[in-house]
């Protein structure tokens, strides 16, 4: 089965060069600068990096990896935009208005005797305060042999910086990493991640945008982001949560304002389409929950309609 969204049919030159390299595109920004049920073990206090709730009969846990700030000065989120108009729009939503926070977070999902990991967080890059994956998964009771299956949204660096050890070496021993074609391809072709893409490549399975991969795992095509971004719908019964990875960044101005350019999305135009569309469709899904890696932790709710906007709903 395949899933997609309708499409029809940036930022720099440079990021469309080197789409892959994250890293650096901070760092030059910087420079100019039945549904879901809640699981009945208890919630994390505020000083943990897991939540634990369910996809039907499955166990599923937010694993928090870190944070990036991001100047709100319109050269990263609301490209072209006066920040004035930006400011505003957070102004209304009570969030401070010079600064953007992402959170960076991977999902841990155990489905009988498999345990799925959804991206890997940001490892040790010095774009964030991140690299807690380790500690997370520690506290969900996994060890990294443990996951049998990998799922990478796309292989910017706050996604895939958790796949190695210190050493330079496969953390997780025992997964099959599942990426889409067009994104392994992509990955293999930019220089910058030969080290990463030898370490990972006798685990990689690529897979044709929009496959169904393992039991209650389905990717979903949403281009514009990278060559071959994928969210991926995790489903057990009528229970379903889709995974967007980077369709959206920001809580309130990638929700709220889809069509405002973001600067690490390669193809701005279509990724703002892929955005608006997602949205729309999710927001009219009353049965679909939403896991978002970068909106606050632990990243769980939905979309809903709200006047002529769509809004970010997360969960109690």
């Amino acid at each position: 089965m395949s899933h997609s969204f309708p499409l029809s049919g940036s930022f720099f030159n440079h990021v469309k060069q080197q789409g892959w390299n994250f890293a650096r595109c901070v760092l030059l920004v910087a420079l100019s600068l039945p549904v879901f049920a809640e699981d009945k073990r208890p919630a994390a206090d505020s000083s943990s990096n897991i939540h634990n709730f369910s996809i039907g009969n499955f166990k599923a846990t937010a694993l928090h990896d870190g944070d990036i700030q991001l100047p709100n000065d319109a050269t990263v989120i609301g490209i072209n935009q006066p920040p004035g108009k930006i400011a505003a729009l957070l102004k209304r939503n009570d969030l401070p208005t010079d600064k953007l926070q992402l959170s960076i977070q991977a999902l841990l999902v155990r489905a009988g005797d498999r345990v799925y990991l959804f991206d890997t967080g940001a490892g040790d890059v010095d774009f964030a305060d991140a690299g807690r994956l380790p500690t997370a998964l520690a506290e969900a009771d996994v060890t990294p042999a443990q996951v049998t299956d990998i799922f990478i949204s796309h292989a910017h660096p706050d996604h895939v910086g958790g796949l190695l050890d210190e050493n330079g070496s496969l953390r997780f021993t025992n997964a099959a990493v599942h990426m889409a074609a067009p994104e392994w391809q992509a990955l293999q072709g930019n220089d910058s991640n030969a080290a990463l893409a030898a370490a990972i490549k006798p685990a990689v399975k690529p897979f044709a945008p929009g496959s169904a991969l393992v039991p209650g795992v389905t990717a979903v095509k949403v281009d514009g982001h990278t060559p071959g971004h994928s969210a991926y719908e995790i489903a057990d019964g009528k229970s379903r949560l889709l995974y967007i990875g980077d369709s959206a960044h920001h809580f309130v101005v990638s929700v709220q304002r889809p069509r405002w350019t973001i600067a690490f999305d390669g193809d701005a135009p279509v990724a703002e389409a892929s955005r608006e569309a997602l949205l729309a469709r999710a927001a009219d899904d009353a049965a679909l929950q939403i896991y978002s890696p970068h909106f606050p932790f632990p990243g769980l709710g939905r979309f809903q309609r709200k006047g002529g906007d769509i809004v970010w709903v997360p969960v109690d």
